[in-house]
């Protein structure tokens, strides 16, 4: 599993700098009240990607930052992530979290810049924060389903549950829209009738517009075109002083030369190949002259196709050129439109074979369920047994929802029913318990399905508030039981809970009347048994007190 084994903060709240070593099994952290131990859970938090708050930066400085690594030795699902995402590392990860007082707090894993939405998925896979106020959470029916989700392990059977309902889903409002559409079917189908026969009428060719636009510029300037072509013809030909008269006349006087300079055969061949040209350039001209013709009604009857064109495109909001793509395309609506009733009655038959698979894949997560309810009441009401509700009884109540509603998480409705008293009824957890009550019973239910989560990193803030004495020495225990599966990190006033850890953590103030500093230090087995000591007897600590203290750390 992956192992948090390096935390290091700096210049946030009263925290000046930390750097922590932490390691596997228990870990508590322990502390007079107002010392700042949530500092370190709250730092986590914001380095796992907790919305980052900029009072939480030390008075007087600019910035704080959080920096956590992680041992990927045996966590191959973590890497996978990490490479799915370009952000592996090797065997460790390290996650960075700067809060700056002007901007926007950044992000980093492995030293590259990420979103905080990144950062959150990834902190998800890492670390799991039990608070004190956990049982608020344990109100709501939705938390109480996923909990028994993840008891039961019933990752695939969810996916597939939420997948089959959403494509069941998404084909019924295919469907919904479809019929929606049918109601003014007759009006829609009417109105694309009349702009097909309105483009068809129109009959645009392909290339048909360049074509016209050519044929228009012709007949626009054929007289200026027939002057200025007659002008270069006698230029070039007609004219006594013309180019091909001169050429003609060169290429006379050059045959006469050669027989007395052979080395004038080039020129003269250079000279006879440029009249030739001449020549052909000078037909070409004559023949495009022929053509031109001046034709007024033509060019009226061009000018009004490309306007009858070009409003057409004006009308429908699109280039001209595109025109023969809009006929498509209103054709093919029409004709989806002709078959929708085919269509129709073929959507709703795939929207009945999705909900039916999407109840079968219900009917076995509710199956699933139920066997796994049976186990999670048993195991809680064993744990409430050792958390001092003795006779109280805990059960999960799967009933159908609402109106045999189906949802992307089935149709079960769950509920969470305790009995906290010897013969008294199961009733629903919102209605029965005292906040004391609440307290022990939120963490049997978090020791009995945090074992099951794939999260390594456990943290638990003052999770056993408002229980004491023998109670308090099973929670320690339980805790410590919890430490051999995954990595625990546990904020506890009792020196119960903190006597069975593997490793103890001790968090002091000081103030020297201008700042005030927090400060963590790991403990010896002496330095624990005195912080133990503490923790019974307050200020006063006694032989008799240290002696409890030690037999408690040895036991």
């Amino acid at each position: 599993m992956a192992l948090l084994q390096h935390i290091q903060i700096k210049d946030l709240v009263i925290m000046r700098e930390l750097s922590l070593e932490l390691g596997s099994g228990m870990t508590v952290l322990t502390g007079e009240t107002g010392a700042g131990k949530s500092i370190l859970i709250d730092a986590l938090g914001l380095a796992l990607g907790n919305k980052a708050d900029k009072n939480m930066i030390r008075n007087g400085c600019e910035q704080a930052e959080i920096n956590a690594e992680f041992d990927l030795g045996n966590a191959p699902d973590i890497k996978q992530w990490l490479q799915d995402n370009a952000l592996d590392s090797e065997e460790e990860c390290i996650i960075r979290r700067i809060l700056v007082r002007q901007g926007r707090s950044r992000c980093f894993i492995n030293n590259r810049p990420v979103p905080a939405t990144l950062l959150v998925e990834l902190g998800s896979r890492l670390v799991s924060i039990h608070g004190q106020h956990e049982h608020q959470l344990l109100m709501k029916q939705g938390a109480q389903r996923d909990l028994l989700d993840a008891y039961a392990d019933h990752g695939q059977l969810v996916a597939k549950m939420r997948k089959s309902y959403k494509e069941f889903r998404l084909k019924q409002q295919q469907l919904q829209e479809l019929q929606r559409q049918s109601l003014d079917r007759v009006q829609h189908l009417d109105y694309l009738q009349f702009q097909i026969d309105e483009l068809r009428q129109l009959q645009l060719q392909a290339g048909e517009l360049d074509e016209l636009a050519v044929k228009q510029r012709q007949l626009a300037n054929a007289d200026q075109l027939g002057s200025d072509l007659a002008t270069l013809i006698q230029m070039l030909f007609d004219d006594e002083h013309g180019t091909q008269p001169g050429l003609a006349h060169a290429c006379v006087r050059l045959e006469q030369l050669i027989n007395l300079d052979k080395q004038l055969q080039p020129a003269a061949e250079l000279l006879d190949s440029a009249r030739i040209q001449v020549e052909e350039a000078v037909s070409l001209l004559q023949d495009s002259a022929n053509r031109i013709e001046s034709n007024p009604r033509l060019l009226e009857e061009i000018d009004q196709r490309l306007g009858a064109i070009h409003e057409l495109a004006r009308k429908h909001r699109i280039p001209a050129r595109e025109l023969p793509e809009l006929l498509d395309k209103l054709s093919r609506e029409r004709d989806d439109l002709e078959n929708a009733d085919i269509t129709l009655a073929q959507l709703e038959q795939e929207v009945r074979d999705l909900e039916k698979s999407s109840l079968v894949a219900a009917k076995k997560l509710t199956k699933s369920r139920t066997k796994a309810a049976a186990r999670l009441g048993k195991t809680i009401t064993e744990s409430m047994q050792q958390l001092g509700l003795k006779g109280g009884a805990f059960a999960v109540d799967i009933a159908p929802l609402p109106e045999a509603r189906l949802c992307a998480n089935g149709t079960d409705q769950i509920t969470f029913m305790v009995s906290t008293n010897p013969g008294q009824p199961v009733a629903p957890l919102a209605r029965v318990a005292s906040g004391g009550e609440l307290s022990r019973i939120s963490l049997a239910i978090q020791v009995a399905t945090a074992n099951c989560s794939q999260i390594p990193t456990l943290i638990f803030d003052e999770v056993d508030a408002g229980i004491g004495g023998g109670t308090a020495e099973t929670v320690g225990k339980l805790l410590r039981q919890l430490g051999t599966q995954s990595q625990i990190l546990c904020v506890t006033h009792l020196p119960q809970v903190a006597s069975q850890s593997n490793r103890h953590l001790q968090v002091s103030k000081s103030t020297n009347g201008k700042t005030t500093e927090t400060r963590i230090i790991a403990l010896d087995k002496e330095q624990r048994i005195e912080e133990i000591a503490r923790m019974l007897g307050g200020l006063n600590i006694t032989e008799q007190t240290l002696a409890h203290a030690r037999e408690m750390v040895e036991r």
